[in-house]
């Protein structure tokens, strides 16, 4: 297992088509990233569940899985399960994001996700952000779309918890969902982990990768 690094990070863009898309794909991620660099920046963008409880639960939960950060979130309120039809607001809000940071690294949905709304922002994600790492988080549901992943960022034991502590806590209104529960997110994470050689871990894909072996 080769582990490469990215250099210092001092911004990171998270987006996601519905409030709590980005905890439950990269929220360990987040932990980990915010904990090793107090004050660092993230840009975070969700297209839908604006104006309600949802995005109440949104700001609460992703300032918890960003402690000490400069967090920056955007809360739209396009419909959920329709961003197809809502193309051009998509669109326009991403390309915004682009326009107000140079992020040093990208989590979004990841383009072979089997929700339309995920995979729809994860290709706009890859066209606005060209020039970046984007990394692809992954959702458990229904539609058995897991599949293999081509990076991984191992979490310790302590992160894994504390992330899944966070996602019961903070969306009480998604408990009720069957997928919705400790053993779905931990195993996942276990099994990301045995992939790399880790206790946990969460997994992303990569699209295109520039090495810089030269230096």
């Amino acid at each position: 297992m080769i582990r490469l690094g990215t250099g210092r990070l001092d911004r990171v863009v998270a987006v996601g088509a519905h409030c709590d898309d980005i905890a439950i794909g990269a929220g360990g991620t987040l932990l980990t990233l915010c904990l090793a660099r107090p004050g660092i920046r993230v840009d975070a963008l969700v297209l839908s569940g604006g104006g309600g409880e949802r995005e109440e639960e949104e700001r609460a939960a992703l300032a918890a899985f960003c402690p000490g950060a400069d967090l920056r979130l955007t809360v739209l309120k396009l419909p959920d399960g329709r961003m197809p039809a809502h193309w051009e607001e998509a669109k326009a809000a991403v390309e915004e994001l682009r326009a107000r940071t140079e992020p040093d690294v990208v989590l979004a949905p990841r383009a072979e996700d089997a929700h339309q709304d995920h995979r729809g922002l994860a290709r706009m994600m890859t066209t606005a952000f060209r020039d970046h790492l984007v990394l692809g988080y992954e959702i458990v549901k229904w539609d058995g779309d897991l599949g293999p992943m081509t990076a991984y960022q191992p979490l310790s034991p302590e992160a894994a918890e504390r992330k899944v502590r966070l996602l019961q806590e903070h969306y009480p209104s998604q408990r009720h969902r069957p997928w919705y529960d400790r053993e779905a997110f931990l195993g996942l994470a276990r099994i990301r982990g045995i992939e790399c050689h880790a206790r946990y871990a969460e997994a992303f894909a990569v699209t295109k990768l520039t090495l810089d072996l030269g230096e």
